[in-house]
This record gives C-alpha cells, sequence and structure tokens, in this order.
C-alpha cells in the first residue's frame, strides 16, 4: 500500500513536470520567431526607390518603404504616411498634411523637412527613374512641421496616383546622405519592416520595426524574400512547406494549386501588360524594324493574340493592344484587338522593301513563361518573313542593356498603374526615362502632356484616343496581353488580400 501511495506520488511527480514542460514549451514557441518566406519570379534591381525600375523591386519595397498615399481594392487613393491631400483652384498647389509621431528605420522623424528631402531627391538625383513622374512639380515647400506644399509648373491630374508609389515613398535623409548613389544596399525608410541583409540572386531578409506607426497591425517577425526563377521550383517549394507565399503562379498551374487543399490562390486582373518594345532610335544595326512603321505594323499583324493566350497561358489571360486592358475604363473601343493577319503582314513587307527574312534580336528575361510567349511569336512571325533569334538574359541585366540600347526588340512586362498616364509617358515620351527604344513624336508628345493638364475622365479619354491613334500606327511598343495577377499561398497565411497593383503587402498578415 505504502509502494503504491510512493509510486503514486512519483507519478503525479513525472505527470507535473511532463505539464510544466507542456507550458514551458508553449511558452518558448510562444516566443519563437515567425518568419515568413516569400518566393519572388526575379532578384529585384537595386532597393533604392529613386533608382529602382523592377515590379519586383516594388514588391519587396511594400515591407519596407511606406509610401505618403496607398491604394485600396477598388484603386480608391487612401492615406498612408500622409493624412489627407488638397488641390488649389487652379490645380497648381497640393498641400499635403503629414501623419504626426513617424519614425524612420534609424529613428529619425518625418517630418515636413524630410518629406521635402525625398521628393527633392526622386526629382533631382541624376541616376532617378521618378524625374518624370514628378516632372511637373516646380519646388516643394515646407509649410510647418508636418505640412508640405508641392507648388506645379502646370496642374497634373496623376499626381496623387504617383505619390501611391515609388515616387511617394520616403527615405530617411541622415541615411540617404551619409550613403550617397550606395543608399540602395543598405536602404532606410518608414515602412513595417527594417533591412537587415541582402545576398543577390539568393535572399533579401528583413525584420519588424520596433517603432513603426502601424505596430499593431504587424504580426510577423521575419520576412525573407527568396527570388527563385523557376516557377516549377517556386511551386514545389510552396507545396513542401519551403516558401509560404509565391508571385507569379504559372496559368498552366491554377488547376494544381486550386486542387491542393494545403494552398489559396489569390487572383485580380493586372494593371499593365506584356509588350514588345522596339528599338526605333537607338538600333546600331539600323534593322528595318526601327527605319520603318510598316515592318513594326508586319510583326504585329503576324501574331495572333488569342491563339497566344490559349497556347501558353490556357486562355487565363486576356488579349490585349493597348497599354490598358480591354476591360480598362480607358480602353480606346475605336482599336480593338484583331486577329493575325499573315497575308496583310507579308504585303506591308513587300511595300517597305525590305530583304527577307527580316532578322530580329530578340531579347527576353530569363523565365519560362517569357520563354513559352517568345517562342509562340517566333514561329508565327516566321509565316510572315521574319527571323527572330531569342536571346534569354538575366533578369535585372535586360534592364541595363536595354537602356545601352542592346536590343531590337525587348519583350518585358510592366505591372501597370493606377493612372493611364503611368502605362504611357515613361515609355514613348520623348527622352521619358524607360523609353528605351527612343521613340519620339512632337504630336504624341503633345498629347500626353495634355492629358496630364486635365482632371475630367470624358477630356482625358479623348485626348487618349488620338493617341491611340498615332502609336498604333508608329508601333514603339506592341502590347500582346494582359496577365491575371496569380499569387499562392499556404492555409498557415491568414488575412491576404490581394491588391490590382499586384504587390504584396505584409501589413495585418498572420502566420498560423
Amino acid at each position: 500500500m505504502n509502494m503504491g501511495n510512493g509510486m503514486m506520488r512519483m507519478l503525479l511527480k513525472a505527470a507535473t513536470a511532463a505539464t510544466l514542460l507542456l507550458v514551458l514549451g508553449a511558452g518558448v514557441q510562444a516566443q519563437a520567431q515567425t518568419t515568413l518566406r516569400i518566393g519572388l519570379a526575379e532578384d529585384p534591381d537595386i532597393l533604392d526607390p529613386s533608382t529602382a525600375r523592377t515590379y519586383v523591386g516594388r514588391i519587396v519595397f511594400a515591407a519596407f518603404c511606406d509610401k505618403l498615399f496607398d491604394i485600396d481594392e477598388k484603386l480608391n487613393i487612401v492615406p498612408q504616411l500622409a493624412l489627407s491631400h488638397e488641390t488649389s483652384a487652379d490645380g497648381k498647389e497640393v498641400t499635403i498634411k503629414l501623419r504626426p509621431g513617424v519614425k524612420f528605420q534609424d529613428g529619425e522623424p518625418l517630418d515636413a523637412e524630410a518629406a521635402k528631402f525625398s521628393l527633392d531627391r526622386h526629382m533631382t538625383m541624376p541616376t532617378s527613374f521618378r524625374k518624370s513622374e514628378l516632372a511637373s512639380v516646380d519646388h516643394v515647400e515646407v509649410v510647418d512641421p508636418l505640412t508640405i506644399k508641392l507648388v506645379l509648373k502646370t496642374p497634373y491630374s496623376p499626381l496623387i496616383a504617383q505619390l501611391t508609389d515609388r515616387a511617394g515613398m520616403m527615405v530617411s535623409p541622415k541615411a540617404a546622405k551619409e550613403a550617397g548613389d550606395k543608399f540602395g544596399l543598405h536602404p532606410v525608410c518608414a515602412g513595417p519592416y527594417k533591412f537587415v541583409e541582402r545576398v543577390q540572386q539568393d535572399r533579401i531578409v528583413f525584420e519588424k520595426f520596433a517603432d513603426y506607426w502601424n505596430k499593431d497591425n504587424i504580426f510577423i517577425d521575419r520576412i525573407v524574400y527568396l527570388p527563385i526563377v523557376d516557377a516549377t521550383v517556386r511551386l514545389a517549394n510552396l507545396k513542401s512547406g519551403g516558401l509560404d507565399l509565391i508571385e507569379r503562379v504559372l496559368a498552366t498551374d491554377i488547376k494544381d494549386v486550386r486542387a491542393d487543399p494545403k494552398l489559396v490562390l489569390s487572383t485580380a486582373p493586372e494593371l499593365g501588360y506584356l509588350g514588345l518594345t522596339v528599338n526605333i532610335a537607338n538600333d546600331k544595326a539600323k534593322g528595318p524594324l526601327s527605319q520603318s512603321e510598316k515592318v513594326r505594323q508586319a510583326l504585329d499583324l503576324s501574331i495572333d493574340r488569342e491563339a497566344l493566350n490559349q497556347v501558353v497561358f490556357n486562355g487565363e489571360f486576356t488579349p490585349g493592344n493597348q497599354w490598358v486592358s480591354p476591360t480598362h475604363p480607358y480602353y480606346q473601343k475605336a482599336f480593338p484587338v484583331r486577329g493575325g493577319d499573315v497575308a496583310k503582314a507579308k504585303a506591308l513587307l513587300k511595300e517597305a522593301g525590305v530583304t527577307l527574312p527580316v532578322t530580329v534580336d530578340y531579347m527576353i528575361p530569363k523565365g519560362s513563361e517569357y520563354e513559352a510567349v517568345a517562342q509562340v511569336v517566333q514561329s508565327m512571325a516566321a509565316e510572315a518573313g521574319f527571323d527572330i533569334k531569342i536571346r534569354v538574359v538575366e533578369f535585372a541585366t535586360t534592364f541595363k542593356q536595354a537602356q545601352a540600347g542592346e536590343f531590337q526588340v525587348f519583350q518585358i512586362n510592366w505591372s501597370g498603374r493606377i493612372d493611364p498616364d503611368g502605362n504611357s509617358y515613361v515609355f514613348m515620351h520623348s527622352k521619358a526615362p524607360q523609353n528605351d527604344g527612343g521613340y519620339s513624336s512632337p504630336d504624341a508628345d503633345k498629347l500626353m502632356e495634355d492629358a496630364r493638364l486635365i482632371a475630367d475622365p470624358a477630356q482625358r479619354k479623348a485626348i487618349y484616343e488620338k493617341l491611340a491613334k498615332i502609336l498604333l500606327n508608329d508601333e514603339p511598343i506592341i502590347y500582346l496581353f494582359h496577365r491575371k495577377l496569380l499569387i499562392a499561398h499556404t492555409t498557415k497565411v491568414e488575412g491576404y488580400r490581394q491588391m490590382p497593383d499586384g504587390l504584396v503587402r505584409v501589413v495585418g498578415l498572420k502566420l498560423k
């Protein structure tokens, strides 16, 4: 009996110890760091909001570089680092009130002086890609410690839309002054996560910023971005639990993702397009495409966009022929998407008097979908008399080559902007920073400038109709289709909402 009691006490002790261990274990687990691992389709370019130009970079910026304004699911502009904005009656002054108590990740305050510094940097830095986005701004004034005034040269209807993106990102003046042009190697902004380290082509690591203005909505400790170019490998890593979220699922993998009970697919129609930028002014070889719009029109007519959509994307995407999608309010219905017309393409090449086949250096970024599109275009164009030589280049390097004019056709995706100006001006206005093909038309320039002066959508649309007529004749960019944004995550990720700009917002996300 005694022995039984002793045994009983020992068992109880053991049970209590086990319970204690469980409780402690739970405590340890509760303190364990949560890490969100995001698979990217490419490695971004420089992480400096003034000089960056990649979509994948914008996905990463969303975690560490807040903007003056943001958008919601319906493309409404909402406050972020700014609380409000007011435009004067003549459209030439925009007053912006800043959110109080905001700090940069180095502890410096985000006040009116800092906001002015960031905007001035976007506008004056020699290598800045934000210049044309803010070209209408004459200067920025500090009104009081939390108010800035943007004084414009001319009214500029897309201004607040521009400030929902990189032009509205605020950088720490102290860090930017100290780092100079090396700022992108260790960026300091006012977003939810602060930069820890980057290993090119391998990983970019961030940790939670304790003094973030909206810290009550940040539930994950660390974020690691992993560039994995092969979409099949990205998806395999998501399925095996090596990643928590991936961007750009292949259209051909949609069924597979939907059938997996451990995965969730988030979709939205994209604001951008995939297009073929033609090198018109900077083509050192002076090939036929650069010399004649008839040759460019022939290339366009040789492509059957719906067939391309079916073959490469199982019909999931939207064929297009303009810088906005056929479902967009600014789409010009007077110029509908046409099917391929090989006979007409051949006739145009004959009229242009070029020697057949027309050889084309066709640069694309590495990636299975990019390559599949290029191969379909190559075989379709061959029927009309084009000999397309596909050249596959590492993603960030394609931009360097494009800027240097080392291409005849550059097949590249644009992720899109909420204002149609953001899909057109930066690529087709003479001397605009992303006009890689050097296209120049005084008439087109004037129309793009006029569209910026007017706020009324009907009047703007009428201007863009005239612009479409010129650009669809000159063909500086041949638009092919508009993607569906496809983001997949495991069921462990809670609170994810897909926005139409394709960015992955981490505020509010939880990991079960």
